[in-house]
Formats: C-alpha cells, structure tokens, sequence
C-alpha cells in the first residue's frame, strides 16, 4: 500500500490568489471565504504574485464571475503556461448549440483565458448525465474534516486503485500537490467499487488548477465518475474496463493507422503491451498545454476524443520515424518520447484538427467494440475486481506450426484480427492436406466456430486469405438463396509475395453510408453472384432475391459493425461471406474478392466492392493447400 504524508501549510492573509481577470474573494455568509483566507500560493518560501486585472481585460465570458473566485490558488505560475490572447467569445455560448460548443472547444477558444476554463468547466460538468446519488462538494468537506481533522500534518495512504498508476502534478504547487493527494484518497473513501483507475489522478490533477476550491474539483471528479450517460463513459473504474479500453484502441488503430499498426507490429514481441499505454500517451505524457486542450474537448464529448487524439499521436509518430530507425530499439519508450516532447513535431492546434479529422464510427458503435472485448477478456478470466493482470494475455506463436504460412507470417495476421480474438491462441479446424479436398468436409470442420481464418497457398507459391466473422452456419439461414452473411470485421488480405490487408470498405469510406433512406436501416442479405463450379448460370437469377436475416437472440449483444447498424447505398457494400454445396464467395460487387468450387481445388480472385481489393493472386488459380483456422478458448 502506498503511503503519503499530507503537509496543510496554513498561508497568511492576504489578498487571493486567483487567474488573471478573476476578482478577489469576498466575505461569504458568516465567514471570510476560503480564497480570502489562504492567500497567495507559497511555492517553497518565496510567494507567487498575483496580478490582478479588471474582468474586462481579462475575457469577454458571460457567465457568473462568483463561479471562479479562488481560483488558481493551487497553480505555480512559474510553471504555468501564458494563455492566448483573449478573443471575442459568444456571451451566450453555454446556451447555444452544443455543436458549437463543441466547435468553439475544438477551435482552442477556451485556451485563451485562463478564467474563461475555470468559468467554464464546473458548468459543462453540471452538464454531464449522473447517477441520483453522487457525491457533492459539502459530502467532500464532512468527510475531507473526519478524515485529515485540524491538524496541520496528517498521514493517509492513498487508494489501493491508484498503484502502479501516474499521478502528475502538472504546474501544480506544492499546496495543490497536498490538494489533490487529498481529494485521491476522499475519492478512495466515496467511491470503494474503484479498482483500478489510470486516467482519475491526471483528470484531477488538471481539474484542480481551476477549480475555487478541493470541494468543487471533488465534485466535478465525482460526477464524472458517476455519469451514466449510454455509452458516453468518462473514467475507467477497473482493470477490466481500462484492458477492454486498450483492446479497443488497438483495434481502431489496426482500422485507422494501419502504417503505424504494421511498424509498431514488427518492431514489438507484443503489440497489445503497446497499446496498453495509449492512455499514458495522454496523461501524463502530453505537456501540459496539450493535456488540458484535450480536456477541454473531453468535458463535452467523453471518451471518444481520447481514442481520437491517441489515434492522432500515432499517426504522427509514424509520419516522424523510419522503420529502420526502430530497429532493436524500445517501441514503447519511443512512443513515450516522441509524446513528451510533442511541441517539437505538431501543434496542439494541428493535432486536435488532425484527431478530428478521423473518420471513426458511432460512439455506440465503439461501445459495441468495446464490451465484445470486455466480454472476451472475462473468458480469459479477468474479473470486475481485479486490480491488475496476472497471467499474460498475449498469444505465444513460438509453437505455431502451419503448412501454408510461417510463424512470422501467422504473428502479423494475428495483428490484424479483432483484438478480442487475437488473447486467444490459434487452432487448426481444416486442413486440405488432412482433411481432403471435400466442401463439406470444411463446412462440417468448420461450423460452430466463429469468427475464422481462411489461409489459401496456390500451386505458384502465392499465399492470400480472409478473416471471417461470422459461422459458416449462418448460411443455412438463408434457405435456397444462398445469402451473404457476415459483419463489416471481415477482411481480406495478401501474405505472399506482399502483405497487405483489404477491409470492408465503410471503414475508410464512412461517407458512403450516409445519404441512405432510414427505411433501408435493416438491409437484408443479397443473393451471391456465379460461382466457380456450378452445373447452372446463377447469374441469371433475380438480383433483387433477398434473404432476410433472422433476428438476434434475445438478451444477446448486437454484433460490432453490423450491418443494419448502417445505412448501406447499395447491396454490393455488405456481401461478405456466402456458401453453398456449389463453392464458396468472399465479397461481392463487381466481382469477388475470393471465391471457390466445390472441390476446394480451383478459385477466383477479383476486385470487389465490398472490400475494394485488387485480385489477392493470379486472378484463377489453382489450389496447393487450403487451411482454416479457428480461436482455442481458454
């Protein structure tokens, strides 16, 4: 357990120590106010002077001037960073549109006053959804008084949740250091459910240079912690959600960053270590002018802007290294690095643009994702309670052996797949060399297994594939019409002679699901086109033939990236996956991505516009050896 001691220096009198453009504490009810009392910051034994103008000079804000008195008191000065001129702001921006609001705390208008934040951020936190019974500012100060009393030392560990977590300070002073140790260990003592919690000190630690007092950044923590708005969290509270948070941008990053995603996996033994620190790229890595502009966008939008900003930082990191450069070197302490010294590569202008400029899906979409992957890392037996992993969650390829790819190829393919999937070892259901070339043979060897690895080798030496979502029992739901099947997760891709990865293409086109009528949300499967092998011309049947897929079982969560989640322009947008007793279709729309007969032996490979591929091979080719590989559960 970690211990601390708390030193409450008592300041003299004096006038208050507040932002620039605050206006000194006044007298409130029957006693001075706390600002009043306190003073100035002390900073060692040499005060901080406080410069004190006139509301007008400082900021344009129309909002209540009582709402920042105090506040700075437990800022350095020294260390803390000038802000941007003061610009014309909207006097009834809290009011307004949220969408502007948000636009305006993207644009960096809140970094132009230091008391337009502290203004600001208790009112935007008011603002956020909580449960009924939340923890306020006079709970903290009856049981701030049980727990540290008048004496002006006492000693109290911190919470448990908090070791092996960051706790930075920022351009706190050593009062606001006291501060926040303080508010850490209420937090502890309100909220006994937290186990683990990485972001929680850094958020307080910033929440506190501009908060009035310890009781109102209390409450503007506790009512982040409590927010139950659906599927717009703030603050991970176990071990459980913040691996299932990392598993989650691992897999955005595999989406959206592939460059980075293919160099951070062959200079890493394991890439989900890797991803595991993104929340440390921000808090505490960014500076601390780059820190509290992503908290200006966080207070509105959750932690979908945390996934943003990350995404951000890597695409730039890939833009400011070379692979050979990261050769034998320590990817994670380059990646840590290159983010404490951010300033010298991008703006944090730059770098907000740049984050919001990536086109992610909806943030119930990423919840999906998200809870797919907490439910994944409880069959690995990570529990709610859990402080911390104790057994490895990555899969060891030493042992992987495979007639179609070697162990380095099967590691960069595992990189690909959903992280969910990629905890779990990989494990042989068919093989053409074992099992014979028979379709059903592979339908029989496959079913009841989901999601798959289909690995082709041809009789040139060429090696491509597709990961594959859904069982290959889902086709017996279509009846005769053969329907796609499937979620926008598949892909397909290239080993040999180049690897490369094709995936569904609304992932890098999202725009094109959107000028789609409502009416068409649940789109049903399309009828496949010809396939190789087959006695009769099944082109010649009806285009329009539909097969209607069955509904979800109840109680049971809707897949990640379905497609009647989206707004699809046409059918050739979701054929993913179809099989029959004639052969086998990977991908549809102009041609197929892969398709094979029913012998096993002979294929065809097109561009598609589900995945937007090239032809992954020879465009015929023959088969040498066919292998499908499924997940071994713990």
């Amino acid at each position: 357990m970690l211990q601390v001691g708390l030193s409450l220096p008592r300041s003299p009198g004096g006038a208050a120590a507040a932002f620039p453009g605050a206006e000194p504490a006044e007298d409130a009810g029957t006693g001075r106010g706390e600002c009043a009392e306190r003073g100035p910051p002390v900073l060692g034994s040499s005060p901080v002077t406080i410069v004190v103008t006139s509301e007008a000079e400082a900021d344009t804000w129309d909002i209540d001037t009582s709402s920042c008195l105090g506040c700075g008191q437990f800022v350095d000065w020294d260390k803390m960073p000038e802000p941007q001129q003061p610009a014309q702001i909207p006097r009834d921006v809290l009011s307004g549109p949220r969408k502007e609001l948000k636009r305006l705390a993207r644009e960096g208008c809140w970094a132009r006053s230091h008391a337009g934040r502290a203004r600001l951020y208790p009112r935007l936190i008011q603002q956020v959804s909580c449960r009924l019974v939340t923890p306020d500012a006079l709970v903290y100060r009856d049981v701030a008084g049980r727990l540290f009393g008048k004496p002006s030392v006492s000693s109290h560990p911190l919470p448990e949740f908090l070791e092996g977590c960051p706790v930075p300070t920022y351009c706190l002073s050593p009062h606001g250091v006291t501060a926040l140790k303080k508010i850490l260990i209420c937090v502890g003592a309100l909220f006994p459910d937290i186990t683990h919690s990485p972001l929680l000190p850094a958020l307080a630690a910033l929440l506190l240079h501009y908060s009035e007092d310890e009781a109102q950044c209390f409450e503007s923590v506790s009512r982040l912690l409590a927010s139950n708005a659906p599927h717009a969290g703030y603050i991970d509270q176990s071990f459980l959600a913040h691996q299932a948070s990392c598993m989650t941008f691992g897999d955005l990053a595999n989406k959206h960053c592939p460059a980075a995603h293919r160099l951070i996996a062959g200079a890493a033994e394991n890439v989900l270590e890797v991803y595991s620190e993104w929340l440390s790229w921000l808090f505490p890595g960014l500076p601390f002018a780059y820190a509290v502009r992503v908290l200006d966008v966080f207070l509105l939008e959750g932690q979908k802007v945390l996934y943003r900003i990350a995404l951000a930082l890597l695409k730039q990191f890939r833009l400011s290294v070379s692979p050979a450069g990261l050769q034998g070197s320590d990817i994670r302490a380059e990646l840590q690095a290159f983010v404490r010294n951010i300033a010298e590569h991008v703006s944090a202008d730059k770098l907000l643009e740049r984050a919001f400029g990536i086109r992610l899906f909806s943030r119930k979409e990423i919840w999906l994702l998200q809870m797919a992957n907490r439910k994944a890392l409880m069959e690995r037996g990570i529990t709610v309670v859990q402080r911390r992993s104790s057994f490895h969650l990555a899969v060891d390829m030493q042992n992987f052996s495979s007639s179609t790819v070697t162990a380095q190829e099967m590691r960069l393919v595992w990189s690909w797949i959903p992280e969910r999937f990629s905890l779990f070892p990989p494990l042989l259901l068919f093989s053409t060399s074992e099992d014979g070339c028979s379709l059903q043979r592979f339908y029989t060897c496959c079913e009841g297994y989901e999601p798959t690895v289909l690995l082709i080798k041809t009789t040139e030496g060429e090696v491509c594939g597709a990961f594959l979502s859904s069982d290959w029992s889902e086709r017996k739901k279509s009846g005769a019409t053969s329907g796609f099947f499937g979620t926008g997760e598949c892909f397909v891709f290239t080993v040999r002679p180049e690897a490369e990865r094709y995936e569904w293409v609304l992932i890098k086109k999202p725009e094109l699901a959107k000028a789609v009528p409502r009416s068409r949300q649940r789109s049903p499967s399309p009828a496949p086109e010809a396939r190789l092998g087959s006695s009769r011309d099944s082109r010649s049947s009806s285009p329009n033939l539909l097969a209607v897929p069955s509904p979800q079982r109840r109680g049971r969560l809707s897949p990640f990236l379905a497609i009647r989640h989206f707004l699809l322009p046409s059918k050739t947008a979701s054929m993913f996956m179809s099989g029959s007793r004639d052969g086998i279709v990977i991908g549809g729309g102009g041609g197929q991505a892969l398709s094979l007969d029913a012998s096993l032996l002979w294929g065809r490979t097109e561009h598609c516009e589900t995945f937007d591929n090239p032809p992954l091979c020879r465009e015929n080719f023959q088969v040498q050896l066919l292998e499908v590989w499924g997940f071994q559960s713990a």
